[in-house]
């Protein structure tokens, strides 16, 4: 969907950032235009919008978003999967790629967002409070769960799909803005194949395996 190195989000901020830069350099001089370059150069960075390798594996679940793992628990989804299933939280921080990617191949069923309050997305109560947008997935196989979840510096999620939307596998379809959580519920019938602690990357890190009747 979104091929650019740079997601099109970033543009303003970059543009305005680097004009900053200028004039402050044509008058002032190139010392005070350091902190407006510097934060210009991190921006782009923050924009990034880097190629995958996806596993060509329909029985695998990839991660939605780079970050580190929070936990992986137990739940019960009334949302959409109306039945028990395993939550994989996802901690961002401003230094990982925040593009969000699909899980699995499927189409969306189901889609919802819900304004909220600017939590440090670290903690619990984001999941509940915070800003949030949530998709879920359907295909032959299993039906997943996943939620945008904004953080204490991010103001805006955005999508880039709606309701009957089909995704590939590790399709890019939108990102969260300066920090966030993403939460991937799926199915019992799924092996996680990662654990708290461990660091994931959007689209190529494997989550978790269907298991087999």
């Amino acid at each position: 969907m979104v091929q650019n190195p740079v997601v099109k989000e970033g543009y303003i901020y970059i543009i305005v950032l680097g004009l900053i830069t200028v004039i402050t350099a044509l008058t002032l001089g190139g010392y005070w235009a350091i902190f407006p370059g510097v934060l210009t150069a991190f921006i782009t960075f923050f924009f990034r919008n880097p190629k995958r390798e996806v596993p060509a594996d329909d029985t695998l679940i990839v991660s939605p978003a780079d970050g580190k793992v929070m936990s992986v628990t137990e739940v019960y989804d009334d949302q959409f999967l109306n039945d028990k299933g395993l939550k994989v939280t996802i901690f961002l921080s401003v230094f990982d790629v925040h593009v969000n990617r699909s899980p699995v191949q499927g189409e969306i069923k189901f889609q919802q967002y819900t304004c909220g309050r600017f939590k440090p997305a670290y903690k619990e109560s984001a999941a509940c409070e915070n800003e949030r947008h949530a998709i879920g997935l359907e295909n032959g196989k299993m039906r997943v769960l996943v939620t945008q979840i904004a953080g204490i510096l991010a103001r805006r999620i955005v999508s880039w799909v709606t309701l009957g939307t089909v995704l590939e596998q590790g399709e890019r379809y939108g990102l969260i803005k300066f920090g966030s959580c993403t939460e991937l519920i799926v199915p019992t019938t799924v092996e996680v194949l990662v654990k708290k602690g461990d660091r994931v990357k959007g689209g190529k890190t494997v989550i978790g395996r269907l298991m087999e009747k």
